[in-house]
């Protein structure tokens, strides 16, 4: 089959939805599920994440131009947001979604207004067995002995202390700290996230006199065309992705777990009171 031949290229993404819904011979039911599953990788394709719930449906997604699927970065943007989508949707709604983009990045593709196929790397996500128990205090305390590095015992403390989503700490910026509080100071959309005393030391140390940019960033430099926002004006280095301390995690526990996987953040949130947190006993140098 002759491929169609080049037309005028759309300049942002949604008009190319548009395009690709108007044109690609859907059925109404499925074009209606196709647009609200493409709206939403607006969001990651710059960096972000959707509304939670209900919300995500009836939200203006960002501007974003189609170009930007052609860029460096864009697959780890779109594997991030996977791995985060997974933690609140079943695996069926995650590869629809996926699904999706594909589909409508190969009509893109053929219509040469796009050249290369970010979502090549993305894999059928396949459902769990089974929902991990939380960890126990005994499995907290060994792990805040872990020799694990200073930025890792800061996001396992809030995340153990706060019962917060990996995905909302991790999106905390240093000027929505208040270290003498304690907490993410009102206004900055993360008022519910506190923590406790020795967690307080170590996000203190963490932030070492920075008011910008990121609390938690990667070791490295942010690549080409990563959002403003998620990226440190003093190093220029990029936010800690979710995927990226996922890895890290069960990285660090697989020598804890009998089961030898490795825990999983979401078995580090808090599910009831407890007790007071273990100070942390190893830091290593290395962040």
């Amino acid at each position: 089959m002759t491929p169609p031949a080049a037309t005028i290229v759309p300049v942002e993404y949604a008009v190319a939805v548009d395009r690709y819904l108007t044109e690609a011979g859907l059925r109404p039911g499925s074009r209606r599920v196709y647009r609200i599953s493409l709206a939403s990788w607006a969001w990651p394709l710059v960096g972000r994440m959707p509304p939670p719930g209900r919300g995500r449906r009836s939200a203006c997604p960002p501007v974003v131009p189609l170009a930007i699927l052609d860029q460096a970065g864009t697959e780890l943007r779109l594997a991030d947001a996977v791995t985060c989508r997974r933690q609140h949707a079943e695996a069926r709604t995650v590869n629809r979604e996926v699904s999706a983009l594909r589909s409508a990045v190969g009509w893109w593709q053929q219509r040469r207004w796009i050249t290369g196929d970010p979502t090549a790397a993305l894999r059928q996500v396949e459902a769990p067995a089974a929902v991990a128990a939380p960890l126990t205090g005994t499995q907290r305390e060994t792990l805040f002995r872990l020799p694990a590095g200073l930025r890792e015992q800061a996001l396992w403390h809030v995340l153990a202390d706060s019962g917060a989503s990996a995905e909302a700490v991790l999106a905390l910026d240093a000027d929505a700290i208040d270290v003498k509080g304690r907490r993410a100071r009102p206004g900055s959309g993360h008022t519910a996230i506190e923590w406790e005393a020795g967690t307080g030391e170590l996000v203190s140390w963490l932030l070492a006199g920075r008011r910008q940019g990121p609390l938690f960033r990667t070791d490295r430099r942010a690549t080409a065309g990563t959002p403003t926002a998620d990226v440190c004006p003093l190093t220029g280095r990029g936010r800690l992705s979710y995927r990226r301390a996922a890895e890290i995690f069960t990285e660090h526990t697989l020598p804890l777990d009998p089961a030898g996987h490795g825990w999983t953040l979401r078995q580090l949130r808090r599910t009831g009171s407890g007790g007071q947190m273990p100070e942390p006993a190893a830091i290593s140098n290395g962040v």
